[in-house]
């Protein structure tokens, strides 16, 4: 059901997935005037940013967003923004997508609220009823299993309120104080690609790859919609993961 491609190094796994995030901008430019793509933040996706930045001519048509933010600034060296801003968005030429950034400065209630509602204002449903479908998500996983600022443990992984988004307040990684995409929202969207380099995400990618499990957030993702790109080091474990 999960895809899983396997790169040799994290230089390969970060082109391969900007050429599969572009070709899922195009696909939903072509079909429906407009691409939704939802963003992560963390280290892993900086190069595959800069990567996908020269695959666009015209970006014009494409919005971003993002599956996670910490509560802070824009300018913000901990801001999921400010990563952005410098590896894809200062690389881009010619017309801009729209960025819709989670205004983390507000605290996580009222950033969540906000973010809510400009989702469901923009963003299309799949089908009549449901969250709005994003065309694509792109996602990071941490060591625990966590993925956007759904944490293990924590309420937000379970939540069954309909929010599209939600606050988070005492994540484990600092800062604790956060605003994420909902679960459901995530495996609403049209694509998932969760992104995985480095040996010290190899438990954690067997664990997502093993099958569904609360422990596991980054392992609720799994369905048809989600494509795993992974280097050989994150991948090393996989094998006996898809067996078991």
């Amino acid at each position: 059901m999960t895809r899983l491609s396997t790169l040799p190094d994290p230089e390969a796994a970060a082109a391969f997935a900007a050429v599969e995030i572009a070709h899922a901008l195009r696909r939903a430019v072509e079909h429906r005037g407009v691409a939704h793509l939802a963003l992560a933040g963390g280290n892993t996706p900086r190069r595959a940013y800069e990567l996908l930045a020269g695959l666009r001519d015209d970006w014009g048509a494409v919005e971003l967003w993002y599956g996670d933010e910490r509560c802070v600034g824009a300018e913000d060296p901990e801001s999921n923004h400010r990563l952005v801003a410098e590896s894809l968005l200062a690389q881009i030429h010619g017309p801009a997508p729209a960025e819709h950034r989670i205004p983390g400065e507000l605290g996580p209630e009222e950033a969540a609220a906000e973010y809510s509602a400009l989702l469901r204002a923009r963003v299309l449903t799949a089908g009549e009823w449901g969250p709005p479908a994003l065309d694509l998500a792109l996602l990071g996983i941490g060591e625990d299993g966590h993925t956007a600022s759904l944490f293990p443990g924590h309420p937000e992984v379970e939540d069954s309120s309909g929010a599209l988004c939600l606050p988070v307040r005492d994540a484990p990684k600092p800062p604790p104080e956060r605003v994420t995409l909902s679960l459901p929202v995530l495996r609403a969207a049209r694509g998932c690609l969760l992104l995985v380099t480095g040996a010290g995400k190899a438990d954690a990618l067997a664990r997502v790859l093993a099958g569904p499990d609360p422990q596991v957030p980054a392992s609720l993702l799994a369905s048809e919609h989600l494509h795993v790109v992974a280097d050989e080091a994150a991948a090393q474990d996989a094998a006996s993961a898809t067996e078991s």
